[in-house]
């Protein structure tokens, strides 16, 4: 992959632009010079870079590699892979195991692209033997996965890289910044002018097009889940990318997008994604947790 950035000034502020973890990531930045503002901005992507060189199920050089194909044998991590698996661990917990990082093999038989066809019940049935956490062994700092299975951060891992970038940058600091990856953002608090930043809500009808409303963001987390860009139409049916992985179909009755601000963007991510992963109850399980949202 190439690596690199460029950043441009805006009327009062700086904007950095490159690219990490399939997604466009910008770093706002109200810092008064260009230089600053690059070595920031650098800063930033090289964290990214780091963070999705270390933690991508596409390399075969990493610590999820070795973990994949260990053939059960128990892998020792690091003390950033342990956190992650631990928070992975509680998200599986509190969805009831419905948040699950060893659903990823479901890829093998869902393709969400034109014209992917829908696998039959008995290809799922012969796949679920091989999904399912509790079925893992994690004793930190020592992961151990049953032949067959694998585990993959990748509904962890932007939100990991939004929330990592922006706590880097704040040590250098003393303004607010926003760091959006591909939508999921953190805004570490309102402008120099006392106003809030404004983002734009999606519309996932026209993905990319066309905004359905403005959030007023004065600190915290932003994450949007959502099938308007990974979905598939079979005889006059749509199959959303959310997957549950107790049957390995798409979640029914889903909402198209959802949006949820909170602490943190992991936690922002978190939410959002449990609440998809509710399918008709998405509403009240949002409305009960007691946080800022946005629901089509």
């Amino acid at each position: 992959m190439e690596h690199n950035f460029i950043v441009e000034r805006r009327a009062d502020y700086w904007i950095g632009r490159f690219s990490a973890m399939n997604s466009p990531c910008e770093i706002l930045l109200e810092v008064g010079d260009r230089a600053t503002a690059e070595r920031l901005v650098k800063s930033a992507a090289r964290e990214a870079w780091r963070i999705e060189e270390k933690f991508s199920r596409y390399r075969d050089d990493n610590i999820i590699y070795r973990i994949n194909h260990a053939q059960g044998k128990p892998v020792e991590v690091d003390a950033e892979t342990a956190n992650l698996l631990d928070f992975a661990d509680q998200c599986y917990r509190l969805s009831e195991g419905s948040f699950d990082i060893t659903s990823g093999v479901l890829r093998k038989l869902w393709q969400f692209k034109p014209g992917a066809a829908i696998p039959s019940q008995q290809q799922i049935n012969e796949l679920l033997p091989h999904i399912g956490w509790s079925k893992i062994l994690w004793q930190r700092p020592f992961i151990t996965l049953p032949a067959g299975m694998e585990i993959d951060l990748g509904g962890l891992g932007k939100e990991y890289a939004v929330d990592r970038c922006a706590q880097l940058l704040l040590q250098h600091l003393d303004t607010s910044l926003v760091v959006n990856f591909g939508g999921d953002l953190y805004v570490s608090g309102v402008r120099r002018s006392g106003e809030p930043w404004r983002v734009g809500i999606d519309n996932p009808r026209n993905t990319g097009k066309q905004s359905i409303g403005e959030l007023h963001v004065e600190k915290g987390g932003l994450t949007t889940s959502g099938d308007a860009r990974r979905f598939i139409e079979v005889n006059g049916v749509r199959y959303s990318h959310i997957l549950d992985p107790h049957t390995g179909w798409p979640i029914a009755n889903a909402p198209r997008s959802v949006t949820v601000v909170a602490n943190s963007c992991m936690e922002a991510g978190m939410l959002s994604t449990f609440a998809m992963l509710q399918g008709s109850e998405a509403r009240a399980f949002l409305e009960a947790q007691g946080v800022p949202f946005w629901l089509n």
